[in-house]
């Protein structure tokens, strides 16, 4: 748990976060650190506080009676405030594909920010003009292994080797190295982590997830995800099934419509940053 966890939480959690670590080394499982969006801003350094609240006073006209800045709508920079106002995560998966460029002119007409996981193999090293894209219109990259191959089952040199030649895939296009990850299946350990933090990733789990996998029924998609989504979620689809895609301009016309601010992940933990080898899970 981070560093500057609150009394109160300290002493509400320090029970059940001692019987699972016991439980877990009992079993021979390596233990890891697993904080909720809110609590990281809770727990966010006073100096990151402090650079945030700046940034948002200089970013113009203040905040809006719903704890919306002037410009969250447009879930771009810096200029959300996640701590007022009612945000949710947009993530996609194992892109870039076929359908990415048509997912990215939705979310620029809609002006909206999104976290893409990408894979490495036959997507990343087949689709430079996508990855370069998705940084230029100000989504954020992000790291779903080479081979979506399951961490938790391979040796830690092979897992290493897995989120790597990402990191090292998406540098060389864009000249950005991913802070963040997401485990195939969402499968990791005391081991993966470790990696992890090594390597500088930040590991993003979800709550909320359409199963986009098993259907290409587009209004099943936009059903499930509106029927999931909570405050400080995170949304978790695929740009590389072919109803998935169309869904979106549903999804997010009616999430707007519900009041939420449609936000990346590293916009959802700020003012805190993501800590190499924490797990992030609401």
């Amino acid at each position: 748990m981070p560093q500057q966890m609150s009394t109160a939480r300290r002493t509400s959690t320090a029970g059940l976060l001692a019987a699972i670590t016991l439980a877990l080394a009992l079993s021979g499982c390596a233990t890891y650190d697993v904080t909720a969006p809110a609590d990281a801003r809770a727990d966010a350094p006073a100096a990151d506080v402090k650079a945030k609240d700046a940034r948002l006073a200089a970013a113009g006209d203040g905040k809006h009676a719903d704890g919306k800045h002037a410009d969250a709508k447009n879930g771009s920079g810096d200029d959300v405030d996640c701590r007022t106002a009612k945000c949710v995560a947009l993530t996609f998966d194992a892109g870039p594909s076929e359908n990415t460029n048509r997912l990215l002119d939705i979310l620029k007409k809609e002006k909206v920010h999104a976290t893409f996981f990408m894979l490495g193999q036959n997507h990343v090293d087949k689709r430079p003009a996508e990855v370069r894209r998705i940084d230029a219109e100000g989504h954020e990259l992000a790291n779903h292994t080479w081979s979506h191959q399951i961490l938790t089952d391979i040796e830690p040199k092979e897992a290493t080797r897995e989120l790597s030649r990402v990191q090292d895939a998406v540098r060389k296009i864009t000249g950005k190295t991913p802070k963040l990850m997401r485990p195939p299946q969402g499968r990791t350990d005391g081991e993966v982590s470790e990696i992890s933090k090594r390597l500088g990733l930040a590991q993003v789990l979800w709550s909320v997830t359409a199963k986009d996998y098993q259907t290409n029924d587009s209004a099943l998609i936009t059903k499930r995800v509106l029927d999931q989504t909570e405050r400080d979620g995170i949304i978790l689809l695929h740009d590389i099934y072919k109803g998935t895609v169309p869904a979106v301009p549903g999804i997010l016309k009616e999430l707007k419509k519900r009041g939420y601010t449609v936000v990346t992940v590293s916009q959802l933990l700020s003012p805190a940053k993501p800590e190499p080898g924490m797990v992030y899970r609401p």
